[in-house]
């Protein structure tokens, strides 16, 4: 009981847990939602019950080491509430945004630094007494494609799909 109170958790013996309020019995001291659902919190296993069901979410628990439990409840009710809101992908087609997300940064990144070297260069050569160098120290920079002829693109980020070392996440994922 003492470990109970250390990680947050309500005393067991004022009320019952939010999944036995929900099922509607008696929260015993071995209520294994007890630790994971607290009482004020009824609409987190009202969503978790929804999707997964008390059996199987009763299932999961009591195969995952105790030290790891709250993570998985954590994780159940973050994917309940992401196929709430999107029944068919859930949290994949958050991932897939955000995955499209990034695609169109890094290529947002690739157009500023082709336009830099660009610049860089028709600076260099019409100063010949400035020396204005271009280095690339970014880590990530081996992750961009190499533009080589950047004005065939036009500067349009839209236009850097067509090169085909890109993933295209534009579409809906498939599961």
């Amino acid at each position: 009981m003492w470990y109970e109170a250390m990680r947050g958790h309500e005393p067991r013996s004022s009320s019952s847990c939010a999944a036995c309020k929900l099922l509607k019995r008696k929260c015993t001291t071995t209520c294994i939602f007890a630790p994971y659902f607290r009482s004020d919190e009824p609409k987190k296993f009202a969503k978790v019950h929804k999707v997964f069901g008390a059996s199987n979410v009763s299932k999961i628990l009591t195969e995952v080491p105790e030290e790891q439990r709250e993570d998985t409840v954590n994780s159940l009710a973050y994917e309940a509430e992401a196929r709430l809101r999107d029944p068919v992908y859930g949290c994949i087609g958050a991932i897939a945004l955000l995955q499209r997300r990034m695609i169109e940064l890094q290529q947002d990144l690739a157009i500023a630094r082709a336009r830099l070297a660009r610049y860089t260069v028709a600076a260099s050569s019409s100063s010949s007494s400035s020396s204005c160098t271009f280095q690339n120290n970014d880590p990530f920079s081996s992750m961009l494609p190499n533009f080589n002829n950047f004005d065939a693109y036009g500067g349009n980020s839209l236009e850097l799909n067509r090169v085909g070392n890109m993933y295209d996440l534009s579409q809906i994922p498939y599961i």
